[in-house]
Formats: C-alpha cells, sequence, structure tokens
C-alpha cells in the first residue's frame, strides 16, 4: 500500500507523460492507479455533454467499455462529478452501480460490487471526465489515503487535459494549414478581387511588400479577407514554394502557446510525451502567418520579439537556441496602438511586426466591388453545393448597396450561401436559380437605423430587463465578431472565460 508520498506521485507524474497516442496514455493513467488502489476494476471516462464516455477500463467485461453512461441515468457517476473531491460510497449505498455485474473476477455476475469509489477529473473548475475503481470486497479500501487519491485525480486530470489540448491544436492546425494552402494557390491564380481605388491600393501594396523580406501586419475589421492577403504575400513571395504555415493566436490556450510557437521537449510538462516542433522551427525558409496577434499573451511577447528580431528560439525545457530563417506575417482586428497604451501589448514588439502595415478596407469603403465579389462567392456556393447555374436578379445588386456590411466580405458570403438555399427551395424543375432581393432577407433601412442610434427603452420593461436584453446583444455580437472563439471574446470584454459561459448560461445564450 503507498503512503501518499511525494516519491510514489512523481513516479505516476512520469508514468503518465510516457506514451505517444490517446489510447496508451489513457492506459497509463489506469497503470497508475492500479498501483495507488487494490481493486477489481477501474474505469477512465470523458464527459461529454452529458453523457461519460469510456477512454479505458481495468477488468471490466468489453460490454461496459462500449457503453455512454448518461450523467441523469446513473447516481454514482452523477455523484462524483459534482464534487471536488473523491466520493466514496459505503458498502450498503442504495446507490446503483454502474459495473455490477460487469466485473472480469466475477464473470457469473453472483455478486454485487462493494466498495466503489470515483474523482471528478477537472479543468479548472469544470468536470471533464471521472475515474471510477470498484473492489469486490466491502473493506478494499479502508487504508486508502484519501490526499493520495486526490492529488492523482489532479495529475491524471491535467495529463488527460494537456493531451486533448494538444490532439485538438494538432487537428485545428492541420484544417487551417490545408485552408491557408488552399488561399495559396487561388491567390496566385486571381488575386485580391476588386476594381475600386480601396481594393486596388491593397493589391499595390501586396506588390510592393511580398518580394522583400519585411515583415507585414495586416490590419483590418474581422471578415475583410486578411488570411487572403496573407496567402497572397506568401504567393508572391520568393518563399511561394516552401509552406504557409499558420497560427491562430486567439485559439491557443495561454498555457501550449510557448509550445505550440516554438516547441518542446519530452517531459518539459505533464502530457509532454515526445519531443515537437513548434511552428517557428516547421516555418524555417518559409513563412509565419499568425493570425489574430493581438490576442498573444503578454508574457509570451518577449520570447517572440527574440524570435522575430534575431530569429532564435528555444523549446520549452530546452536550453538549446535553434537558428530560424521565417518570413513573419501578422493580422489583427484590434487597435494595437491602443493596447500599447493600455499595457496589453509591447510596443517594441509592434513596431518589429510593423514594419510594413498593410490596411484591408471594409466592404462599406469598396462597394464598387459589390458585383465582382458578390459573382466570384456565387459561383464557389454553385461549385459547394452542387447547383449547376444561378443568376443574380438585377434587384440583388442595389440590396447589396444598400446594407452596411458589419460581417464584410464573410457575411456576403453568408449572406450569398443563404440566398442560394431559398432561391432552390423556389426554383421550377427547369431552368437556373434566380436569386431574387426577397431571397437575402436584408432590411438596409433598418440595420441603418439599428447602427446610427440606440434602440429606445420599451414601455413597461424594467432596468434590469434592459440591462440584460443589453447584455445579450453585445456578448452575441463579440462571440460573433470573433467567429465563435469564446476565449478571444471573453478577453475581448475583460472577462474570464468560465464567467463569461456562466453569464451566458444565465442569460439564456447557451445550454
Amino acid at each position: 500500500m503507498f503512503n501518499g508520498s511525494l516519491e510514489v506521485l512523481a513516479d505516476v507524474a512520469r508514468d503518465l507523460t510516457a506514451s505517444l497516442s490517446a489510447h496508451d496514455r489513457h492506459e497509463r493513467v489506469l497503470a497508475a492507479v492500479r498501483r495507488v488502489v487494490p481493486c477489481d476494476a477501474a474505469c477512465l471516462l470523458a464527459l461529454e455533454g452529458e453523457e461519460l464516455v469510456p477512454l479505458a477500463g481495468y477488468g471490466l467485461a468489453p460490454r461496459a467499455l462500449q457503453r455512454r453512461y448518461v450523467r441523469g441515468e446513473h447516481p454514482r457517476l452523477d455523484a462524483v462529478l459534482s464534487q471536488a473531491l473523491p466520493v466514496r460510497f459505503p458498502a450498503d449505498s442504495p446507490l446503483p452501480d454502474p459495473f455490477d455485474g460487469a466485473l472480469l473476477s466475477d464473470p457469473d455476475a453472483n455478486l454485487r460490487v462493494h466498495a466503489c469509489l470515483g474523482c471528478a477529473l477537472h479543468d479548472g473548475d469544470t468536470p471533464v471526465g471521472a475515474l471510477v475503481v470498484d473492489a469486490l470486497s466491502p473493506q478494499a479500501f479502508d487504508e486508502l489515503d484519501p490526499e493520495l487519491l486526490r492529488m492523482l485525480a489532479a495529475i491524471a486530470g491535467a495529463a488527460l487535459r494537456t493531451a486533448r489540448l494538444i490532439d485538438a491544436l494538432e487537428t485545428t492546425v492541420r484544417r487551417q494549414s490545408q485552408d491557408l494552402h488552399d488561399r495559396a494557390r487561388d491567390a496566385r491564380v486571381r488575386g485580391f478581387l476588386g476594381v475600386s481605388a480601396a481594393a486596388r491600393r491593397v493589391v499595390d501594396d501586396i506588390a510592393l511588400v511580398a518580394a522583400t523580406p519585411l515583415p507585414v501586419l495586416i490590419v483590418g475589421e474581422t471578415g475583410v479577407g486578411k488570411e487572403l492577403v496573407a496567402a497572397q504575400v506568401h504567393a508572391m513571395s520568393p518563399r511561394r514554394d516552401r509552406p504557409l504555415v499558420a497560427v491562430n493566436c486567439a485559439a491557443l490556450p495561454h498555457e501550449l502557446a510557448e509550445s505550440e510557437l516554438f516547441g518542446h521537449v519530452r517531459g518539459a510538462f505533464t502530457g509532454a510525451t515526445a519531443e515537437r516542433a513548434g511552428k517557428f522551427e516547421l516555418a524555417d525558409h518559409a513563412t509565419l502567418f499568425l493570425d489574430e496577434i493581438g490576442e498573444l499573451p503578454l508574457t509570451l511577447q518577449p520570447k517572440l520579439l527574440r524570435a522575430v528580431q534575431q530569429g532564435e528560439v528555444q523549446r520549452v525545457g530546452s536550453d538549446r537556441v535553434l537558428r530560424v530563417d521565417v518570413r513573419i506575417v501578422t493580422a489583427t482586428n484590434r487597435n494595437l496602438e491602443a493596447e500599447i497604451a493600455a499595457g496589453r501589448f509591447r510596443a517594441d514588439l509592434y513596431h518589429r511586426l510593423a514594419a510594413y502595415p498593410l490596411r484591408v478596407p471594409p466592404l462599406r469603403e469598396r462597394l464598387d466591388d459589390l458585383p465582382i465579389l458578390a459573382d466570384h462567392l456565387l459561383r464557389q456556393n454553385q461549385r459547394r453545393m452542387g447547383v449547376p447555374e444561378a443568376v443574380l436578379d438585377a434587384g440583388v445588386l442595389p440590396a447589396l448597396r444598400a446594407y452596411s456590411w458589419p460581417g464584410n466580405v464573410r457575411e456576403l458570403d453568408n449572406v450569398l450561401a443563404r440566398a442560394m438555399l431559398r432561391a432552390l427551395r423556389d426554383r421550377p424543375r427547369q431552368g437556373c436559380i434566380e436569386i431574387r432581393a426577397v431571397h437575402l432577407s436584408l432590411d438596409a433601412g433598418a440595420d441603418s437605423e439599428r447602427r446610427s442610434s440606440p434602440p429606445p427603452a420599451a414601455l413597461d420593461v424594467s432596468l434590469a430587463d434592459q440591462l440584460e436584453t443589453f447584455r445579450r446583444r453585445v456578448i452575441v455580437e463579440t462571440v460573433a465578431n470573433y467567429d465563435g472563439n469564446w476565449a478571444a471574446a471573453a478577453r475581448s470584454l475583460g472577462l474570464h472565460r468560465a464567467n463569461l459561459h456562466s453569464l451566458a448560461k444565465r442569460l439564456g445564450l447557451k445550454d
């Protein structure tokens, strides 16, 4: 029996970071549990909505590991998830055990589970899974040190959380890299679309700076096409045959941001199961695009400055300095000068990144580009939806010009996609799809009035209700501005992410 010593916990932590695959990591967690707890069965489960899904099991029949356990249908699991500390159920507990009859040590299912304990695994204050341990002997857990179990659960939760974050990041990066690769390919063919004076200035700026090694800072509102401009800068540069590596700074968990940019060595932190190159190394002799650079944590900015200024990076946990040759392109919808004044962004880093600032104008400043943009996006949506032919009615462009386009080109794309769906619904059996103004669902007059003055207070509505309505609108608009990224929206609103989620639930914006 282990006595809760620090040596045991250190040994368990090393075990948790020793394997490579997600499956092996989960098995290591259970192996560590078995070293601490004398048990007949154990199960590690992930919380997905209101269901617990087994990730790994020991001593349980296969059928038990193939089920999904609805929290409301299993009061023991619900009790475990509801408590911050480990829960030990008495041998005569009336609550049914979810693994009764499923223990391999009792193949005939003649015995009920007599000893059961569970620990909730947390990400901050939020439960993300559970660890459940069962034994047929009622006295199996009598001498168990509860503090050791609590610390083991904390280590296991941290390891699982880090592993899930790394897996999610890798999936996101693969998707972003493919998207930017496609954009860079398209950029070589068509470039930045537009015939207006504002669009021509963007095209001229891209042509001027692309051939140089200067860092480029692309600024503009959400949805104007900053990613496309970054892709075209790369596509017209001498590095065009090398990768365009992309990182969305707003999507980086703060605790993993340094590892994502600069890499880490094995064992640098819990969950670092192997050496991993950072994005700077992957972009050596290529282009690194840091989107939403204004969201980068202040604590990480000095290291980024060193990488940009001196071309030197260090993996987390390593003393070795690596030299890299990286062309830096960044983008933001924030006013970085205001961020500097507020102490949230370093002035020296800003001046390094903004060697060549490139502003992408909002759609309302380039309405003359609407015909060419609408036609291009219409053709894209045709291909996506498998529609053979679609045309815009004569009344569509005047309606598009009358709208203020707060979401810019991205909103235009969404409006046309929805309009095509509505036109498909109204299409006769023969002939092409005709998109009319009624399919757009735009109310330009109401939009203009809404943006020029605040809505009047409704009669017989309390101040508290009006404040809640205002909070709902601000949260919805902020989250939309950050493309559904709640973490970025929370930082923009000056709230902790957990507090924003709690407020959204109270206001009925989230389940």
